[in-house]
């Protein structure tokens, strides 16, 4: 095989990312974001995702893993991620990028719904905006970071950081990871 050796140092790499992410202790944080996102949906309220290329894919399968199925059969779970191509060409033409998930928010947004944005840097700038529009409504921000965090790490209510890597593969892979479990403590706490 002429690409054992890449495959094996590819896997290896993600291996200790993920050994360095369960190392940084973060459990606590993921509990808080489980804790909130089940008391919104248990109230009535809806989680709002959001993220741009990669990260825009991962807030889709969020959504639609709760709005659908994950690993067994129950009642669907309000959760939305904004991702519909015509609200986002139509803001983006007339508004600019960087306002595409705030308006979204401020348009189905209300008190206690719960936002989850994703970004690798943590510096893109219209999940910035999603989450001080977010804040600015009652709407609690979870974000999931990598690198440093950024400015969300910042301005988030509750920051969910992967470790620093040289490529944003890495931190996506860890971010999944973490999607995979918020979903799944949800699930629990609804009695699922």
């Amino acid at each position: 095989m002429k690409n054992e050796e890449f495959i094996k140092a590819q896997l290896r790499e993600s291996l200790e990312v993920l050994h360095s992410f369960i190392s940084s202790n973060q459990f606590t944080e993921i509990d808080w974001a489980i804790t909130w996102m089940t008391e919104s949906v248990l109230n009535g309220n809806k989680i709002i995702s959001c993220g741009n290329g990669g990260s825009m894919s991962d807030a889709m399968h969020f959504a639609e893993e709760l709005s659908g199925r994950y690993r067994n059969d129950r009642p669907s779970i309000a959760a939305i991620s904004i991702s519909d191509p015509s609200h986002l060409s139509c803001v983006a033409n007339d508004y600019g990028y960087d306002v595409v998930f705030s308006r979204f928010i401020e348009a189905i947004g209300k008190e206690g719904d719960i936002l989850l944005g994703i970004s690798t840097s943590g510096n893109s700038k219209n999940v910035i905006k999603a989450v001080e529009k977010a804040k600015e409504m009652g709407i609690k921000t979870v974000v999931l970071t990598g690198k440093d965090g950024g400015m969300l790490a910042k301005i988030a209510d509750l920051e969910i950081r992967a470790p620093h890597s040289t490529y944003a593969d890495r931190a996506q892979e860890i971010h999944i990871k973490v999607i995979h479990t918020l979903i799944g403590g949800i699930e629990k706490s609804l009695g699922y």
